[in-house]
């Protein structure tokens, strides 16, 4: 069971503290290198403050999305482990959550599937914390959509196997994946990474209209993370394939 790209990084949070709205504006210009020496600045003063430590997790998540080979997987191991800091110093910040389950679904990507359904559960359950904390936290709508993809790709007997050896795959699947996309899009309707997830989703559960339907509007959402420009083409990729076969 492999766990799809997340994208996470072309979405908002509140506002942030001043200390940190240089590290913000940077961060929201795709200045990933930038963000990280302004909010590496902020370290010294505010090293246990979970305002600043999932900012940190969210950034090594965007550069590791685009990052390549050994570089990418220190990236999401960072940041994991600043979310996981962000949690202890602030268990009730949403964000901490969120992010850390950003980490986790890309660790899970290379990882043996024992670790893969480990990931994978935590993920849920980071997932679900956060939206207990912030109901309207579209990133983790996100991120359970594309679990839920990933679960739906899980065939019967794939799932058989891994209740033997590895203790069973979570639930879920293409109707759950489909529900927490569309509340995600509903919250942030302008994200490219909701609609693109949505419209694989659509592919692989062999909707094939409404997938052409999604990733047209996908393709007219704006770029707003690193991550967003190698998407758009494909977006365009996947288009060109689906209306070919039309």
């Amino acid at each position: 069971m492999i766990l799809p790209l997340f994208g996470l990084c072309a979405l908002l949070a509140a506002d942030p503290p001043a200390s940190m709205i240089a590290g913000d504006e940077a961060f929201f210009s795709i200045d990933y290198p930038a963000a990280v020496a302004s909010y590496d600045a902020n370290l010294a003063a505010a090293a246990a403050d979970p305002q600043l430590l999932w900012r940190l997790a969210r950034v090594n998540v965007c550069m590791g999305e685009v990052a390549e080979g050994t570089a990418r997987d220190s990236l999401f191991l960072a940041a994991e482990r600043w979310a996981r800091m962000c949690i202890a110093a602030g268990p009730n910040v949403p964000e901490g959550h969120t992010w850390l389950a950003g980490a986790l679904g890309y660790l899970a990507l290379d990882a043996p599937v024992k670790r893969q359904l480990s990931l994978t559960r935590e993920l849920l359950r980071e997932t679900e914390r956060a939206l207990e904390l912030n109901p309207n936290d579209d990133i983790a709508y996100s991120i359970r959509g594309s679990c839920f993809r990933a679960l739906g790709n899980v065939g019967w007997l794939q799932r058989q196997i891994a209740s033997i050896v590895y203790g069973g795959v979570p639930d879920g699947g293409y109707p759950e994946a489909e529900a927490a996309l569309k509340r995600a899009i509903a919250i942030a309707p302008t994200v490219k990474r909701h609609a693109y997830e949505l419209g694989v989703l659509y592919i692989d559960w062999g909707k094939k209209e409404e997938a052409v339907s999604v990733l047209r509007h996908a393709a007219t959402l704006p770029i707003q993370s690193a991550i967003d420009r190698p998407r758009q083409a494909k977006i365009l990729e996947l288009l060109a394939g689906l209306e070919e076969k039309r």
